[in-house]
């Protein structure tokens, strides 16, 4: 009876009273994201989007940024686009943004990656690698998250399964 106590009392502490898990070590680690030195703010950028829109990522401050670096030649980078529409749709629009950018400037070859892959993510344009040199990009894909506050919190080269449950709840911590 001791032992099954102790069990019962030891998921309590490890799963919590909340319908998630309560995470036993670092998140940003389990998910293999490096952090950020705290108080790392994100370096801002004004990229023309797919659509010919103008984003600015000042106009995102106060929501969850994930950014993603990523190239139409890149096997990874095609492999995990799936998994960031599915986490797109998962999160609330007005407290999570997620942005692509690539250097890729063939828009119509652009097109159609994404139909081929049944996404509909926003695409914006490094045309000069300025803001892909300022997040010190130099493998692709490469993903950046970037707090409410608008500082640069964590960092993962390589592909990642970005709508998994323990990344969900790590955004929506993120978001609270």
């Amino acid at each position: 009876m001791r032992a099954g106590l102790l069990k019962g009392l030891m998921l309590a502490v490890v799963f919590g009273a909340t319908a998630g898990p309560v995470w036993a070590e670092d998140p940003f680690a389990t998910l293999k994201i490096a952090r950020v030195a705290p108080g790392t703010i994100a370096a801002a950028f004004e990229l023309q989007s797919l659509d010919g829109r103008s984003v600015q990522l000042a106009d995102l401050k106060g929501k969850v940024v994930v950014v993603n670096f990523w190239a139409t030649w890149c096997g990874p980078c095609k492999e995990e686009m799936p998994a960031f529409e599915r986490l797109r749709q998962q999160l609330d629009p007005e407290r999570f943004a997620l942005l692509t950018i690539t250097t890729d400037l063939q828009r119509d070859g652009i097109k159609h990656f994404l139909a081929n892959l049944h996404v509909q993510l926003p695409v914006l344009f490094d045309e000069n690698q300025d803001v892909s040199q300022a997040y010190l990009v130099r493998a692709l894909p490469t993903t950046v998250l970037i707090d409410r506050q608008g500082q640069l919190v964590g960092r993962a080269v390589g592909p990642r399964e970005w709508d998994a449950p323990q990344t969900v709840h790590l955004l929506q911590g993120m978001m609270q």
